[in-house]
């Protein structure tokens, strides 16, 4: 048995589960990557892990130092969990609205949270950051939302372990959208691998890819106010707004049917692709990313359908 030398070592090839309780067309078949199962519990693990190395590396930042980051909390956390043992001071800009849970677990890896108001999303937290950055010397704020790290970490990790895991198999890539790096590296290797491969990007209500104006929506974890830089629309083969109510009853039936103990963000992707199943041809086979888990929504009443 292989026994690790430290958590970090923990980050990455998390399993992949085939959703088998739920009605989908004769020869399609739906596979979902936990990603919850990371040791910080979410795919941000992965970037906190990259940000880190790539900080270090560059000279951006040296022992002692303070990484400065505007988060909805997963990448937070992400983070936190990678400056472990590092002697590197971490501090968090997050608006008021997202889950306290998210808030304790970055407090409790050593962070420091700095709240901005809900109102000014997450462009509000950007600003305090570059404030908080003009303030502390010896600073660093990795901005995984201009950051060509962000789906770098993805197209090096997650797009190879999907097409390991499942023998390249691959028709559909379902992927929500946050900072969107986790769906552009993915889908940026996929697509290398095999040009067919339609990938699917997933929005709630109160997001900017199709079109609509920046709102507020109860699905927390993805939703985008503004296109990063690093976005490649020519990867958008099909996008998918979903609302709130059909994400959370999503979550509710993934774990009364599956076992599955999944966010907001996962119950939206994996609406969406049961949209994809739903008209897809026999032999299709779709797999979908579960970002994080319940158990940090649980104070805004995941099971119920939100507040």
């Amino acid at each position: 048995m292989k026994v690790a030398k430290s958590v970090h070592e923990l980050v990455g090839n998390t399993p992949i589960v085939e959703i088998t309780r739920f009605p989908l067309p004769k020869g399609v078949r739906l596979f979902a990557k936990l990603e919850y199962l990371n040791p910080g519990g979410s795919v941000k693990d992965r970037l906190g892990q990259e940000l880190l190395q790539d900080a270090f590396e560059s000279g951006k930042l040296k022992e002692g130092g303070t990484i400065i980051e505007p988060t909805a909390g997963n990448t937070g956390i992400g983070l936190a969990l990678a400056a472990i043992g590092k002697n590197v001071n971490v501090i968090f800009c997050v608006p008021e609205k997202f889950s306290v849970e998210k808030q304790q677990l970055m407090r409790a890896l050593g962070a420091t949270v700095v709240h901005t108001p809900t109102s000014d999303g997450m462009q509000g937290a950007i600003k305090k950051a570059k404030e908080l950055l003009a303030e502390i010397p010896n600073s660093y704020c990795p901005q995984q939302f201009a950051n060509p790290a962000n789906p770098r970490t993805y197209y090096k990790t997650l797009g190879p372990e999907l097409w390991e895991q499942l023998d390249g198999n691959i028709d559909i890539f379902v992927a929500g959208a946050g900072t969107g790096g986790t769906f552009m590296g993915t889908a940026q290797f996929l697509k290398e691998k095999n040009a067919g491969i339609k990938t699917v990007i997933v929005e709630p209500e109160g997001s900017i890819l199709n079109g609509g104006e920046p709102g507020p929506h109860k699905t927390e974890g993805i939703g985008m106010e503004f296109l990063p830089e690093y976005m490649d629309e020519s990867y958008f083969d099909a996008i998918h707004t979903i609302t709130d109510e059909d994400a959370f009853r999503r979550v509710q039936e993934l774990a009364a049917k599956e076992g599955l103990l999944v966010g907001s963000s996962s119950g939206a992707a994996f609406h969406a692709a049961m949209l994809e199943a739903l008209q897809a041809p026999s032999g299709t086979h779709i797999v979908v990313i579960f970002p994080d888990s319940s158990e940090r929504y649980l104070s805004k009443k995941i099971y119920e359908g939100g507040i």
